[in-house]
């Protein structure tokens, strides 16, 4: 994890790992892991140089190859081309269904609702799933307040780690294109 990303993991009241949302003890350290990641040896897929994974975040950011070979995976995948002048939907803030109070994050508009709202059962739209492609803007839930329990309990961004940023706001892109994509990579990386 990178460190804003281990930082959101550590958000929440109870916080967990972003891959195996195993309970995550702050200031404690795998040491096991650090040290594999130390000794283990890996090779850039931009200009396959030699390294230890300690040193590829570094080496990484410098290499105009690697940077290359992202972006080439990147494009392989979307179905528009990254600076095209669509608009996006808002998808990092949202308001309240229920009292229309604006500007909460995922997390936040959670905690709202079950700090406000939890005993209300009006059914209304869930402005987080509305605001997704895939999302329908006119379906009420039966039970908001267990929708988000279940459906919200964490943010997506949260747990898609080592992704491109590009990639990961681009919401349209193509999922079976995608996968395709990182299963023919990840055979090619080995």
């Amino acid at each position: 994890f990178c460190t804003p990303c281990l930082q959101e993991c550590l958000k929440p009241k109870k916080p967990v790992c972003g891959v195996c949302r195993s309970t995550l003890s702050p200031g404690s350290r795998a040491l096991d892991l650090e040290k594999q990641i130390e000794t283990t040896e890996t090779t850039c897929n931009g200009c396959n140089k030699k390294m230890y994974l300690s040193k590829m975040r570094s080496h990484a950011a410098s290499c105009s190859k690697y940077q290359s070979y992202i972006m080439e995976g990147v494009k392989a995948v979307t179905k528009e081309p990254l600076h095209s002048t669509r608009s996006f939907p808002n998808r990092f803030t949202f308001p309240c269904p229920y009292c229309s109070e604006k500007n909460f994050d995922q997390e936040g508009l959670v905690e709202h609702c079950k700090a406000l709202h939890s005993m209300d059962a009006k059914q209304v739209v869930c402005p987080i799933c509305a605001s997704m492609p895939w999302g329908d803007p006119n379906y009420r839930s039966a039970n908001f307040m267990e929708h988000l329990q279940r459906r919200h309990r964490f943010s997506y961004d949260t747990f898609v780690v080592g992704v491109s940023v590009p990639l990961l706001q681009d919401y349209d892109a193509d999922e079976d294109d995608m996968m395709a994509q990182v299963l023919m990579r990840s055979l090619r990386d080995k």
